[in-house]
């Protein structure tokens, strides 16, 4: 009999049996479902498993977290159930079934805009940052430095002018600062041209170019396209091809244009692909798609998608500026969080991106950075009143620095949404949030850091109008979700569970007191930044739900053994390994994030499966480059495991920096 088998019998039936099944395949954490119908899922019967600990969907998988004994799991489940498992590529397209339409198309929107949402925060930031130094003023006392700043006018009082006005220094720095500042946003049509034939897996250089093509100098810029009469765009900027002329109009910072554009670039190269003989492809296919697509850029998709990115942010803009405002801030306020279960908020990115660029600003960021600072407030209350309770406080208070850091996932599919009381609570408070934030006109920049740090992004006059927001999405969800849960509205999902629980609660297992508190050094496996575990990308990891421990962020590709060990699981993909010490510590440490799709390309391992191994010893090379080019992030989670038996201890302050091999935390049993 395997080590799961019965619980992978179970498991079997809970999720509805063989026939529900579509596919099946695992990760370094968790097994993945694409299940026929997820309804026949016996979620409940699944989490009182005793080696499962915990259940989520996303994006169409019903996702089961195993630990790091998946491979034995799965390897078990295989042999009960009698059904071959696929790669987790093939369970991503196999997870499309059970997503409608419009999920199917903001999965690819989110695919899309995922990887240059690093690009647009920076510019964000820098925008804001500008934005300070040229907006913000005071009375300079003292001598005038800069030509045209006055301190004093003719009866003798004090002049308020800017910083750049009176620091030559800090003048060059925001005229440096334009650079990439300006040219995240007039090149933002490369980005998304990319992103697009990325997604499609067609050639991302087609897509650059495409993309250049769309912003080149010898265009009218799309910044003076408005201020420029038609008389002179008839006569200097077209394309005159005798009976017929195209208007030379670049599409800068546009966001319809450009993904219409990459799409027609990417269907047009699958097209050919398909029909051209492989010997003469390399020649015909890149052709055949890029000028046609190009063509139809500058000619039908670059007009329209213009008519129609200016609409969406005309009708948004008069939301957020119109009689009604305070409406339509109350609305979004309150369904961002909602927006965000069901993958909707992914067309927030498209049109915050096209108010800038039509409206200098955009209102909507604010108000997605208040829904994530109201739900963290909502959790945070959960953590306050279940601080005693171990479980509790290992997921709450994680999931609330991480949603004050703008992420919310963990926050809402770990507690709030789980519990409802806390969910309402933050849409509540979110509600009015957005509803001061409409009312009193507050803009940023650009879309950056949400949660608290979003104050980064907005513009310096509504700094104080944004800081009284924030007091609300901070105070009333939290005195909302403690008084929802003193007076019993919303709770019955938790009195429900905590009852299930309660028989279930036996005594613990008798520990001598030698073996309370005893402590395992545990060595820094990485030379890199040491953060919060709740900063994960994966909400599996920031919630705590494998175990508590780090997150690392590293800088150089060697991997080392943190402990005197054992190995005792290594995934063929060499992305992540287990161990487990004398003293029975079990530790996980997954190099990135979804890194198994690499397949083990830019990974060489130095042991195997079974090996001793000696604190310090090289574990696993890794090229950093290597991923960052395949489009994953390198963050690297080490967690405890077995929570239940020891806990983190003496971790560094965080964040920090670390060298591979330092003593670096330690483990102590409970």
């Amino acid at each position: 009999m395997g080590k799961f088998e019965n619980d992978a019998k179970a498991l079997l039936q809970a999720v509805g049996g063989k026939d529900n099944i579509a596919a099946v395949s695992h990760c370094a954490t968790r097994m993945r479902f694409v299940l026929n119908d997820e309804k026949q899922a016996d979620v409940k019967a699944i989490e009182k498993l005793a080696s499962v600990k915990g259940t989520f969907t996303n994006a169409g998988q019903f996702q089961v977290i195993i630990g790091n004994d998946v491979p034995i799991f799965y390897n078990d489940f295989t042999a009960v159930s009698g059904i071959e498992g696929v790669s987790k590529e093939a369970a991503k397209s196999a997870a499309k079934q059970n997503l409608n339409p419009v999920q199917r198309v903001l999965t690819m929107l989110a695919e899309i805009f995922t990887p240059i949402i690093p690009a647009i925060i920076v510019g964000g930031l820098i925008l804001g940052f500008r934005n300070v130094l040229e907006s913000v003023g005071m009375p300079w006392l003292g001598q005038q430095i800069a030509d045209g700043a006055k301190v004093f006018d003719a009866d003798g009082n004090p002049v308020w002018n800017t910083i750049t006005m009176v620091s030559p220094f800090w003048s060059g720095v925001n005229h440096f600062l334009w650079l990439p500042g300006e040219a995240i946003f007039h090149f933002l049509p490369v980005g998304i041209t990319w992103s697009v034939s990325r997604k499609m897996g067609t050639t991302q250089i087609l897509g650059i170019i495409l993309g250049i093509c769309l912003v080149s100098p010898q265009l009218l810029n799309a910044y003076a396209v408005a201020g420029t009469p038609a008389k002179e765009i008839a006569e200097n900027w077209v394309w005159n091809f005798g009976f017929f002329t195209v208007n030379r109009i670049g599409y800068q910072a546009q966001v319809i244009p450009a993904l219409l554009a990459g799409l027609s670039l990417s269907y047009l190269e699958i097209f050919w692909r398909k029909r051209i003989p492989e010997v003469v492809s390399m020649i015909f296919v890149p052709f055949l798609s890029l000028i046609p697509a190009l063509i139809l850029a500058h000619t039908v998709l670059g007009p329209i998608g213009w008519w129609l990115g200016q609409g969406l942010s005309t009708v948004v803009l008069a939301g957020l500026t119109g009689p009604f405002k305070w409406l339509f801030g109350a609305v979004f306020g309150s369904l961002y969080a909602p927006f965000v279960i069901t993958g909707l908020h992914h067309m927030t990115n498209a049109i915050d991106t096209q108010l800038i660029a039509d409206a200098g600003g955009t209102g909507l960021w604010p108000m997605i950075a208040l829904s994530n600072i109201a739900q963290g407030s909502a959790v945070l209350a959960y953590y306050f009143m279940n601080r005693h309770s171990e479980k509790e406080a290992q997921i709450s208070l994680p999931a609330a620095i991480s949603a004050y850091l703008g992420v919310t996932e963990p926050a809402l599919f770990g507690v709030n949404v789980k519990y409802i009381y806390p969910f309402v609570a933050g849409l509540i408070g979110s509600g009015i949030a957005g509803l001061l934030s409409t009312s009193l006109n507050i803009t940023a920049n650009a879309i950056g850091v949400g949660g608290l740090p979003g104050i980064l992004a907005i513009k310096a006059q509504s700094w104080l109008p944004f800081l009284l927001a924030m007091a609300v999405a901070i105070a009333v969800p939290f005195i909302l979700t403690v008084f929802f849960r003193k007076a019993g509205i919303f709770t019955k999902s938790e009195d429900e569970a905590r009852a299930e629980a309660a028989p279930l609660t036996t005594s613990a297992e008798s520990v001598t007191s030698e073996t309370i508190g005893a402590t395992v050094t545990l060595l820094s496996p990485l030379t890199g930044e040491a953060k919060e575990l709740a900063q994960a990308t994966d909400p599996v990891f920031a919630q705590g739900l494998m175990g508590q421990g780090i997150l690392l962020q590293p800088t150089v590709g060697e991997l080392v053994a943190p402990m005197d060990a054992t190995v005792s699981v290594f995934f063929p993909t060499k992305h992540a390994i287990g161990l487990v010490s004398a003293e029975g510590v079990e530790l996980l440490i997954h190099i990135g994030m979804d890194t198994v799709n690499m397949n083990g390309e830019g990974f060489t391992a130095h042991v195997a499966q079974g090996d001793q191994v000696k604190a310090g010893d090289k574990l696993i090379s890794f090229d950093i480059a290597a991923i960052q080019k395949a489009g994953y992030i390198v963050e690297t989670p080490m967690i405890i495991t077995n929570q239940d038996q020891f806990a983190p201890a003496e971790l560094p302050t965080l964040p920090s920096s670390v060298q591979a091999g330092d003593k670096f935390m330690t483990a102590v049993k409970k």
